[in-house]
């Protein structure tokens, strides 16, 4: 694996960087890039991942969002042999990932143990570690890296995807999806730790502005949109729950799964939708003008 040390500015391989020494902390098997925030820290509650677990398996949101992620990465990477979730959670996109690319060496980071210990129990084969996306430890290692509902989360959205970009083999590609509208924005994204929701053609931008060019955008979540909105106002004022949204009945969870799976049959096309609660991005990893001349 190739790494990079952020204390040297050094691409180098092993375990120990060779000019400064560093070498990251390995704590309960996990390796430590980041051990001051392995505990806690801004972005995310560390306590909420046994209830996340419990409830995202079952949701028709999480269960259509995989769907919509396995589904784009077959169709624009589909002979990856390698792939870095950053922000991986539970490990429940990991493991769908894993299941539909088991010739792919898979990889999570999180920026709390916490997260890591039940992505371990999803996806016991990937290779886990503990980091911060604004600090990744890699240079040219990855085919493809995703980050799943986590930029939103960070202050310095611009860093992360400057971090992806060194971290991708050339021409390597990344997958995103965030929350999206400024106009939706509710207590429930405070309580979500949401720094912000995107706006319509933001990703996009700063993407190619870190050296992406974008391969495919739409938003998605569009069906459901009015209800969103009307449910967001009207949970307002309610207890301080995080996870309001998905303490859903049965049968509800049902109808809403069915409404998704409609607009997943016009997206699994390669359609586009200019409105929705969220966005996905494709985007491939420019080289330079001097590296291009230099590959032929």
């Amino acid at each position: 694996a190739m790494k990079w040390c952020h204390r040297c500015a050094l691409s180098y391989s092993g375990e120990s960087c060779p000019r400064c020494a560093w070498i990251p902390d390995l704590r309960e098997g996990w390796k430590l890039y980041a051990p001051d925030n392995a505990q806690g820290g801004k972005g995310y509650d560390p306590t909420h991942y046994e209830e996340m677990a419990r409830l995202e398996g079952r949701h028709f949101w999480f269960k259509a969002r995989n769907r919509l992620i396995v589904r784009t990465l077959r169709r624009y990477f589909p002979a990856m042999r390698s792939f870095l979730e950053i922000g991986c959670g539970t490990g429940m996109v990991l493991q769908a990932v894993h299941h539909a690319f088991p010739q792919a060496k898979a990889s999570g980071s999180e920026l709390f143990v916490e997260g890591l210990r039940h992505a371990k129990t999803r996806v016991p084969d990937a290779d886990l570690m503990q980091m911060d996306a604004t600090c990744i430890p890699f240079a040219g290692e990855f085919d493809v890296i995703g980050a799943f509902d986590v930029v939103e989360h960070i202050e310095d959205d611009i860093a992360v995807f400057k971090e992806i970009h060194r971290a991708l083999r050339d021409s390597g590609g990344a997958l995103f999806t965030v929350p999206q509208h400024p106009w939706l924005w509710s207590h429930q994204d405070e309580l979500a730790c949401h720094v912000r929701r995107y706006r319509h053609d933001e990703l996009q931008g700063k993407l190619r502005q870190c050296g992406f060019r974008i391969l495919y955008s739409t938003s998605f979540v569009s069906l459901l949109l009015p209800l969103m909105a009307i449910s967001r106002q009207i949970a307002r004022h309610r207890a301080q729950d995080p996870f309001h949204e998905m303490r859903i009945g049965d049968f509800m969870n049902r109808v809403l799964g069915g409404i998704r799976g409609i607009e997943f049959q016009f997206l699994r096309s390669g359609g586009r939708r200019s409105v929705g609660g969220s966005r996905l991005v494709v985007a491939v990893k420019e080289m330079h003008r001097w590296q291009a001349r230099l590959s032929f």
